[in-house]
């Protein structure tokens, strides 16, 4: 496992009054690593991680600690901590367990969700919308976590809820290659669009069939997303031992 050089700094955290030092630390540093500030195969190194932090190192201690269980990091014994790799097979392997859980929580959804919830959901693909035709992609990406919120909540199974989080955590690092792929923010609408409509109707078998496809669609998107970027394509050059086409 190779380290790499990093020459921008993070930002030295802001405490917020409602959460534990740890967890303030812990998004920090989950925030770096999807946006590609430390690096796959980068190594951590607790004291660089404080001075830059402006934190002791306990809290960075304890942040690693979660970032391994979420699958950000690994603890190599005797040699450190390093940002994972997360090759095409790992890949994979996520969006085969999230398809059935996605398909799962929707199924669920149509059959336990709330009036409240469903407007949520319907206001939420409207302000989708819009910003799809602003091609203001923050507000998109803002709109669209907000948007699943409400979907696993609505599954009322608290441990679905977290392993969901979770699984989907550890792809927001590609978020940006897949909803940049042409076609794909019109595409995911339209699937939403009509899960929506579905557990509307508490059509639970349907919702879960679309969910499923949604699932399979984003998978394909991302994977053509990194044959087809630059930067993706080294990375796969680099860190990837499988091929695109294994998986397509």
């Amino acid at each position: 496992m190779e380290t790499n050089t990093r020459h921008t700094k993070l930002e030295p955290i802001k405490l917020d009054a409602y959460k534990p030092l740890r967890e303030v630390v812990s998004e920090s540093l989950r925030k770096a690593i999807k946006d590609g500030v430390l690096k796959p195969g980068e190594r951590l190194m607790e004291i660089q991680l404080a001075d830059e932090l402006g934190v002791s190192r306990t809290p960075i201690r304890e942040a690693i600690r979660k970032l391994e269980l979420e699958g950000f990091v690994v603890m190599v014994p005797r040699r450190g901590t390093y940002v994972a790799d997360i090759s095409l097979k790992d890949i994979a392997q996520v969006f085969e367990i999230r398809s059935a859980l996605e398909e799962l929580s929707a199924g669920l959804a149509a059959e336990r969700i709330t009036p409240d919830e469903l407007e949520d959901l319907e206001r939420i693909l409207v302000e989708i919308n819009e910003y799809i035709a602003n091609d203001d992609f923050d507000k998109i990406v803002d709109a669209d976590i907000r948007f699943h919120d409400v979907l696993y909540h609505a599954s009322r199974n608290n441990r679905l809820v977290d392993i969901l989080n979770n699984l989907r955590e550890q792809m927001l690092r590609f978020r940006s290659i897949s909803m940049h792929y042409p076609g794909r923010l019109a595409a995911t609408w339209e699937e939403h669009r009509q899960l929506v409509e579905n557990i509307a109707n508490h059509n639970s078998a349907q919702a879960r069939k679309i969910a499923k496809k949604h699932m399979e669609n984003s998978e394909k998107t991302l994977l053509k997303g990194i044959s087809k970027d630059e930067e993706s394509a080294r990375w796969v050059h680099e860190l990837f031992p499988h091929s695109p086409e294994e998986h397509s």
